[in-house]
């Protein structure tokens, strides 16, 4: 679920303007899981440029407090959630801890870093979402640490129906600042994609692991 309309059409507006996201029906990019996609995010992007990362960081900001109150603590999920996630918690005036994809081989052995006590409210935060997987591993590494995990919050959603039955299963709530769906709204209205383009990034969604091949 997105934050409100406004913020999804202004943070779309952003991605695209820093080429945070890419838009390319024609030479698809390939993803770590093999997936022929017609569409590319990288949010750590928003780190390099100050005016856009404080925009999400406010927005972030009023988006926890509404729909969760304020947290003890704000966890970033590793790597590409953490330099927002700590962003976010100095905002807010709030600890912050990160989340390991599973724990260290070494010293402590830990996968949450940072203090954290048993029993505190955490806002896990997150730059993307696709399946939702490994986004629910740092979910129930937190609580298995002691957390009570209030929700998520994310940058950016492809709204894949798999995901949202993967949150749906695990009783997590989590919002968005952005989606897939306000996103292509944005891109054509924008002129970024013309709209054949739309129709090929609406196919793909469908299907997404079977796309192109």
């Amino acid at each position: 679920m997105i934050f409100n309309k406004d913020t999804a059409e202004k943070t779309a507006e952003l991605l695209l303007q820093i080429n945070a996201i890419k838009l390319n029906s024609k030479n698809p990019f390939t993803w770590a899981s093999g997936w022929q996609s017609p569409i590319y995010c990288d949010n750590r992007l928003i780190l390099s440029f100050p005016a856009i990362r404080n925009y999400v960081r406010e927005e972030f900001s009023k988006l926890i407090e509404k729909e969760f109150g304020k947290p003890d603590v704000i966890a970033g999920v590793a790597t590409g959630a953490i330099g927002i996630g700590i962003l976010v918690a100095e905002y807010m005036g709030l600890p912050f801890v990160y989340v390991r994809p599973e724990p260290k081989k070494h010293g402590r052995q830990n996968q949450v870093e940072g203090f954290l006590q048993k029993g505190q409210n955490v806002v896990v935060v997150e730059d993307l979402i696709s399946t939702g997987n490994s986004s629910l591993v740092a979910v129930e590494a937190l609580k298995e640490a002691g957390a009570n995990v209030k929700g998520m919050v994310a940058i950016f959603s492809y709204g894949f129906d798999v995901a949202i039955e993967n949150f749906k299963k695990a009783n997590v709530d989590l919002h968005t600042l952005a989606d897939y769906e306000h996103l292509l709204l944005l891109a054509v209205a924008k002129n970024y994609i013309t709209e054949k383009e739309l129709s090929t990034l609406q196919e793909w969604r469908k299907n997404p692991s079977t796309w192109n091949v």
